[in-house]
């Protein structure tokens, strides 16, 4: 009977810390977030661009389109993985920038450039 206990109270000790180091993964996942801003070369803001996010291990493509004040947000972006975004405006394309697994900031801003002319 003592032994049953034990191993009772082992088994709940062991599914606990499971469970808080899945919440803790999960708590990590949802706190990142891209954000930043679309311009032309003049830092005119472009709306109506369409911000692409691409998640480097999927390939899993996600889009924003820009509102007048340019900004563009992607939240609860995962921090195990990379990503490539860049924005698009009229057929013109800004540069491609990386979001690194590495960079350990919850908030990554980046702002992307296009040349309107």
């Amino acid at each position: 009977m003592k032994n049953l206990a034990v191993v009772a109270l082992l088994l709940l000790l062991t599914l606990g810390g499971i469970t808080a180091s899945h919440a803790r993964e999960k708590n990590s996942d949802s706190g990142r977030l891209l954000t930043g801003r679309v311009a032309d070369r003049q830092d005119q803001s472009l709306a109506g661009s369409i911000v692409y996010l691409s998640d480097s291990r999927t390939r899993s493509v996600k889009s924003f389109i820009v509102g007048a004040d340019g900004v563009y947000r992607f939240p609860a972006l995962s921090p195990n993985v990379d990503y490539e975004v860049y924005a698009q405006y009229k057929g013109r394309k800004s540069d491609t920038k990386t979001v690194s697994q590495f960079d350990t900031r919850p908030t990554v801003v980046i702002n992307l450039k296009i040349d309107t002319r």
